[in-house]
């Protein structure tokens, strides 16, 4: 069976990842499922999440890998939705996903959006702290081979996911 093709959206909070996924998922071309962070995320108490979220949440992550993979070895094409940080509950986190993935076509797409843009953003989302995307930059690994970086900041999230399309999926 030919295995599904992954593709990895990373970027901080706001960049823009969901607005593309929702995008995406609008086409009729390709259709994905969906892993996302805050999806996992909900799988965790919050009360444990309070006791210590980044150890129940490096350890979702990792399971979301897995069932981005499990997805892929069934022949279905796969969205992430992430962020991959390396933090110390989860190093070396971009060398755990490429370990993982090793044997599944993987491409990672950098979902670029300025930080002073991002900050904005969260302030008119709300959910977010307005510092958020400026702490997770700095925790991001410098070293991601990425097949394509999109700039939602100049880019609409239909262009961003027909760029993504042409680039990962033929």
């Amino acid at each position: 069976m030919k295995k599904g093709k992954i593709i990895f959206l990373n970027g901080v909070t706001s960049s823009g990842k969901t607005t593309i996924v929702d995008a995406l998922q609008a086409r009729r071309d390709v259709f994905f499922y969906v892993v996302a962070n805050d999806l996992f995320q909900e799988m965790v108490g919050e009360q444990y999440l309070q006791e210590d979220y980044w150890k129940y949440l490096s350890e979702v992550i990792i399971l979301m890998y897995h069932t981005a993979k499990l997805y892929s070895d069934l022949g279905k094409d796969v969205l992430i939705d992430g962020i991959l940080v390396e933090r110390e509950e989860i190093k070396p986190h971009y060398d755990r996903l490429m370990e993982i993935m090793k044997d599944n076509p993987l491409d990672i797409v950098e979902v670029y959006c300025p930080l002073e843009i991002c900050r904005q953003r969260n302030i008119e989302r709300g959910d977010r702290f307005e510092s958020q995307s400026a702490e997770q930059a700095e925790l991001m690994n410098p070293n991601i081979r990425y097949a394509l970086r999109v700039d939602t900041s100049v880019l609409s999230a239909e262009e961003c996911a027909e760029e993504i399309v042409k680039a990962c999926m033929n």
